[in-house]
């Protein structure tokens, strides 16, 4: 893995899901973790639910698009984090792959969106430590 590691998100439509995962996933790593998302058939814009999901806890997505998913951004990617794309995900070898089982938010409103969203937080969280051990806080020595 590279000094920076990087992570691509993918879901089919790239409009819920991997654009919350990615916001997270911006909002707690910083700039310490390169961040991708795509979908293997992308919508024409983000799911409105969302966007207003995600704005109530601070952060903004408004401003993102769906994306096609391409190898190019697998092969440039360390770990690549799959939510229902099935078989439409490219596999490369020596990459990580995950594959997160989360609701589909597609046509739901914010009430239903926000568990998906709390989990995609929970997942985040261990993704990072994962990646950046050394962030990870650590027990003071015994003595």
């Amino acid at each position: 893995m590279t000094a920076r590691p990087s992570v691509l998100f993918v879901c089919v439509h790239n409009a819920g899901r991997s654009q919350m995962a990615a916001g997270w996933l911006r909002e707690l790593a910083g700039d310490r973790i390169e961040v991708r998302s795509a979908g293997s058939a992308p919508a024409d814009s983000i799911n409105p639910a969302a966007v207003e999901a995600m704005a109530e806890v601070g952060i903004d997505i408004s401003h993102q698009n769906p994306k096609i998913l391409t190898p190019e951004s697998v092969q440039a990617s360390d770990v690549v984090i799959t939510m229902g794309c099935g078989d439409a995900c490219p596999f490369y070898p020596g990459k990580r792959y995950e594959d997160w089982k989360l609701a589909d938010p597609a046509g739901k409103g914010v009430v239903e969106v926000r568990p998906v969203r709390d989990e995609i937080r929970a997942r985040i969280e261990e993704l990072i430590t994962s990646l950046l051990p050394q962030d990870a806080p650590t027990a003071p020595a015994q003595n």
